[in-house]
């Protein structure tokens, strides 16, 4: 489907996101939001939204909305992951962390860690992403933000922050796997989930995923130790745990070419040489297919050290082609990432309270929707920005 057919008007969108809202000017203000998300140059702050229409009195307005009101988050994102499913028909949902860097020590959840991005120690905010994926496109539909222990047992910051008493601290395996069982539990159709697990316990991951029936592509880390299912595959006569890249350095005679699509703007045809050996896995959960086994999947380049990927899954009915191409799918939520959630100000709210961060990353994950849907993010006129709709310029 190209992106002309799947172009939709905000209106159209926000009569769906905003349908659980009781009052109008509920309604109205998410629509206002989402169009200041869009519209706005710079920093998505509550003031450079509401300084071209409204002034003081509607930054106020906005800041209570975000904020301070009673709206839920969740049915917000709920009726948006649905209307995503039935507009992309996602391939996967991808899972990724993001690092929110903040100069102060108020924001909700800040805490002092190393940013390999950076190069350096920072204050930062941490979260996790559920997106809803596609080759051509990709959104956010969930986000999990990380609370460190010291925030909850901490009784100033967690009222000022109005931390809801339900909120504990997460190990990054739990936030992901999470995140992704909210969203599960909304009804979309059942699809793979994939993610990049080298910094985290991979095996963790892959035994919550399989205990909840998600089925799963994960990339891991060389170290990680396995066990072939049939040693003889590597030239190995007893099954022995060996770390996964000497298991797929020994594969190295079952590489086989495969073509796929990158997420370049010339979209260029590439080959990689992949690779697939059986692994002796956990247990199924109680009623998935298939045994216990997962593959071992190794993806590189013709010339180059083999392997440069490595990625584990309980995929087993599927094609090594077709497990290379589901991988590719974080590729297209990296550059989304880049190219839209940071345009419409993912990063940008500057609030202190909890439920002010998830309502702004909520209708900011709208924003996206509208702008990645519509394929014209940059192209909205004055319209967009002042009138009661939000659509596309011809």
């Amino acid at each position: 489907m190209t992106g002309t057919e799947l172009a939709m008007s905000g209106t159209e969108l926000s009569s769906t996101l905003f349908a659980t809202f009781p009052r109008s000017d509920q309604r109205r203000k998410g629509e206002e939001y989402i169009r200041g998300l869009l519209a706005t140059e710079g920093r998505k702050s509550i003031r450079n939204m509401a300084a071209p229409t409204g002034g003081s009195a509607r930054e106020q307005s906005l800041h209570h909305f975000v904020s301070s009101s009673t709206w839920h988050w969740m049915p917000v994102r709920e009726a948006l992951a649905q209307y995503v499913a039935r507009t992309v028909a996602p391939e996967a949902y991808v899972i990724r962390t993001m690092v929110i860097p903040k100069a102060g020590d108020n924001s909700v959840g800040v805490y002092r860690r190393y940013v390999p991005e950076l190069g350096q120690i920072r204050g930062v905010q941490q979260a996790v992403g559920v997106w809803a994926a596609a080759q051509e496109t990709s959104v956010p539909v969930n986000w999990r933000l990380d609370i460190p222990q010291d925030w909850l047992d901490n009784g100033l910051r967690r009222r000022q922050a109005a931390i809801p008493d339900s909120v504990r601290e997460e190990s990054p395996e739990e936030s992901a796997v999470e995140a992704m069982l909210a969203v599960r539990d909304w009804g979309l159709p059942a699809r793979p989930v994939v993610m990049d697990a080298r910094d985290m316990d991979a095996m963790s991951v892959v035994r919550r995923f399989r205990s909840s029936g998600l089925r799963h592509l994960i990339r891991i880390s060389g170290s990680l130790r396995l066990t072939p299912a049939d040693p003889a595959q590597i030239g190995r006569a007893t099954p022995e745990a060996l770390p996964a890249q000497q298991i797929m350095a020994a594969a190295k005679l079952l590489r086989r070419p495969a073509v796929w699509r990158d997420h370049s703007p010339e979209h260029a045809m590439r080959t990689s040489l992949v690779a697939a050996v059986r692994i002796r896995g956990a247990s199924r959960a109680p009623g998935m297919r298939g045994g216990g086994d997962m593959l071992l999947i190794g993806i590189g380049d013709s010339g180059k050290a083999w392997p440069s990927e490595l990625w584990l899954t309980d995929l087993v009915d599927l094609s090594p082609v077709a497990l290379l191409r589901l991988s590719r799918l974080i590729g297209r939520v990296d550059r989304d990432f880049s190219e839209i959630s940071e345009q419409v100000g993912i990063r940008d709210y500057a609030g202190r309270s909890f439920n002010g961060w998830h309502r702004h990353a909520t209708l900011a994950s709208a924003a996206h929707a509208v702008a990645a849907l519509d394929g014209t993010y940059g192209t909205y006129d004055e319209e967009l920005r002042t009138g009661t709709g939000i659509r596309r310029t011809a």
